[in-house]
C-alpha cells in the first residue's frame, strides 16, 4: 500500500474544503427570497377608549324605620316586589293617635273659647280705663290674659299638627319607586320607633361607579372644568360579555385624586327599564374620549412578541426587513391602534412573518394600501 506524502494530503483536503465551500455557496444562492404580503401603516382619526371595571349602585338606597310605636297590623307587599312611591307599606294600629288627633282638636276649641273671653274682657277694660273706673294694674292683667290665651291656641295647634303627624306616620308608605327587600316584621309584632323594617332601592334609573387613574384621564380628555356636564359615551358589558342595550354617560366627576390609589372616583347614569342591572352587581365599562385623536392602526396579526416586548416586521425601500418595538395601545375597528415605534406609512408584513427575520430581504407579493 502506498502512502501519500504530507503536501499532497494538504493540497488533497484544501481541494476538498474549496469544493465544500464552493457547494454551500451554490446552495445559499439557490434559496429564493422569503415571499410576504404587506399593508400600509394607516394614520387615522379615532376616539381612545378604555375600559375599567365598575360596580353597579342605585340612586336612591334607604332602610325603612317606623316613627311611631305600636303593634303592627297590616303589612302590604310581598318580599322582592316593586313599589311605586306612595304605595303603603305597613299599617300600625292608629287608634291611640286617632285619640291623640281627637285631643288636640278638642283643646283648640277650649283653647279658643277661653280667648274670645280673654278678648272681651280686655275690650271691656279698655273702655273702663278710659273712665278710671278700674286701675291700670287691672288692665294689665287683662291684657296678660288674652295675650296668655293667644298662646294657648297656638300651642294647641302645635299639639293638633304633632297628632297628626303621627297618625301619619302610622300608615308607612314607600318614599320612591323602586324594590322592596325582605321584610324585618310581621303583623302583630310590636314596633317601636326607629325600627328597621325593610329596605328600598331604585332601579331605574341606576348608576354604575368605577374609578380612573391619573393618566387615563389626561388621555380621555376628562381634565377639563366641564367634564362633568359632558356626556360621554359608555358601554357596558355584563359578566357573560353580553352589550348592555343602553348606553350610559357620565354623571359624576370626582373633585379631587385619592393619594391612596392614584385613582378619581366618577360614575355613569344607565336606564335600566328591563332591572337587568342591580345593585351591587359587577360589570365592565367602555369609555371613550371626548376628542378624536390621530393614531397609527395596523392589523392586529401583525403584532408579535418576545422578551423584549411587542413588536412588527416592515419591509423598507431596499426590500429588508426592518424590525421596529412598538407599544400597542387599544384595539379598533380598523385595527390595532399604536401609541409609539411607528410614524405611519410603513410597509408592515401581514403574511409570511414566520420566515421573515430582520436584515433579510424578502419579495413583496402583494401590498395593501389601507384596510
Amino acid at each position: 500500500m502506498r502512502l501519500l506524502k504530507p503536501a499532497k494530503i494538504g493540497l488533497l483536503s484544501s481541494a476538498l474544503l474549496l469544493a465544500a465551500c464552493g457547494s454551500d455557496n451554490a446552495t445559499e444562492q439557490q434559496v429564493p427570497p422569503t415571499l410576504v404580503r404587506t399593508q400600509t401603516a394607516e394614520v387615522i382619526e379615532h376616539f381612545p377608549s378604555t375600559n375599567f371595571i365598575g360596580r353597579i349602585e342605585s340612586y336612591d338606597d334607604v332602610t325603612i324605620h317606623a316613627q311611631v310605636s305600636g303593634y303592627l297590623i297590616s303589612r302590604h307587599f310581598e318580599d322582592g316586589q316593586l313599589v311605586s312611591k306612595g304605595d303603603v307599606l305597613y299599617e300600625i294600629d292608629p287608634i291611640r293617635y286617632q285619640a291623640a288627633v281627637a285631643q288636640a282638636r278638642a283643646a283648640i276649641s277650649q283653647a279658643k273659647a277661653n280667648l274670645v273671653n280673654a278678648e272681651l274682657n280686655w275690650e271691656r277694660g279698655k273702655s273702663l280705663l278710659v273712665t278710671k273706673a278700674i286701675s291700670q294694674a287691672n288692665f294689665d292683667g287683662m291684657t296678660a290674659d288674652k295675650a296668655s290665651a293667644e298662646a294657648q291656641v297656638e300651642a294647641a295647634k302645635a299639639q293638633l299638627r304633632a297628632a297628626e303627624v303621627d297618625l301619619k306616620n302610622a300608615t308607612i308608605r314607600a318614599p320612591f319607586d323602586g324594590r322592596i327587600g325582605r321584610s324585618q316584621v310581621v303583623p302583630g309584632d310590636l314596633i317601636s320607633p326607629n325600627a328597621a323594617l325593610t329596605t328600598l332601592v331604585s332601579m331605574d334609573p341606576i348608576r354604575a361607579s368605577f374609578n380612573m387613574s391619573e393618566r387615563e384621564r389626561l388621555r380621555l380628555k376628562m381634565d377639563s372644568a366641564d367634564s362633568a356636564s359632558t356626556s360621554n359615551e359608555i358601554t357596558l358589558f355584563l359578566s357573560d360579555a353580553q352589550t348592555y342595550s343602553e348606553m350610559g354617560e357620565v354623571d359624576f366627576v370626582g373633585n379631587r385624586i385619592d393619594v391612596q390609589t392614584g385613582t378619581l372616583a366618577m360614575s355613569a347614569r344607565f336606564a335600566n327599564p328591563d332591572y337587568r342591572l342591580l345593585p351591587g352587581q359587577y360589570v365592565e365599562l367602555q369609555l371613550s374620549a371626548l376628542q378624536a385623536q390621530s393614531a397609527v392602526t395596523i392589523p392586529r396579526r401583525a403584532v408579535q412578541s418576545d422578551l423584549e416586548g411587542e413588536f412588527v416586521l416592515s419591509v423598507n425601500d431596499e426590500q429588508t426587513v426592518v424590525r421596529h418595538n412598538i407599544a400597542l395601545g387599544p384595539v379598533t375597528e380598523q385595527g390595532a391602534t399604536i401609541l409609539s415605534g411607528l410614524e405611519g406609512g410603513e410597509a408592515i408584513i401581514v403574511s409570511g412573518l414566520q420566515r421573515a427575520r430582520p436584515g433579510a430581504n424578502v419579495t413583496i407579493t402583494e401590498h395593501i394600501e389601507q384596510q
